[in-house]
């Protein structure tokens, strides 16, 4: 009887920040994960707005030419209470998309609620609770860094999600302008 391999996929997550951009590197193989790597890329907070992005964007670089990720899976991002810090995170945002999309991988992007919803099963985990569950399924032998945890949930979260890029169930799930909650689905 022949044994049928099943092909291996290399997904990256990202948690974007200005500060501190988690990444987080796993193999999937059928239902498989595997750790690969994971930290974070840090900007230097003096130095001036475009720099920093600079530095987002060449460090992402630099991990998709090592790590050859397939796919990558990015958090999004929604408005906080302080504009001016909602503006800056999505400018990081971007500079990680750009880098990623430059290499030529594949990216989906999903919800913190979809996310916590992947990994720990509840959407409103906190984050000792997501590095927990992320460190049982990846069998860690300690808690990743909270940057880096986010992002490897997100690479969970996105693994769980199917071949389809993007395609997290929101059943039983209100979508509205982007955002998920609870209550009735109203997006098809």
């Amino acid at each position: 009887m022949k044994t049928e391999m099943k092909p291996t996929i290399r997904i990256l997550g990202i948690d974007p920040g200005l500060r501190v951009t988690g990444f987080g590197l796993i193999d999937k193989t059928g239902n498989r994960l595997r750790y690969v790597a994971s930290g974070c890329i840090k900007t230097d907070a003096g130095d001036a707005l475009p720099a920093r992005l600079g530095t987002i964007h060449a460090g992402l670089r630099e991990l998709v030419a090592l790590h050859q990720p397939a796919q990558a899976a990015v958090e999004i991002v929604f408005v906080n209470v302080n504009p001016q810090s909602t503006l800056l995170l999505g400018q990081a945002r971007g500079a990680a998309i750009a880098a990623l999309v430059a290499d030529g991988v594949e990216v989906a992007e999903y919800t913190a609620l979809q996310i916590k919803q992947a990994v720990v099963g509840n959407g409103h985990a906190d984050k000792v609770q997501v590095q927990h569950m992320v460190r049982r399924l990846l069998a860690l032998s300690g808690d990743p860094s909270a940057d880096a945890a986010d992002a490897l949930a997100c690479a969970i979260a996105h693994a769980h999600a199917g071949q389809g890029l993007g395609s997290l169930s929101t059943k039983g799930y209100r979508v509205r302008n982007g955002r998920v909650s609870q209550g009735r689905n109203t997006e098809k």
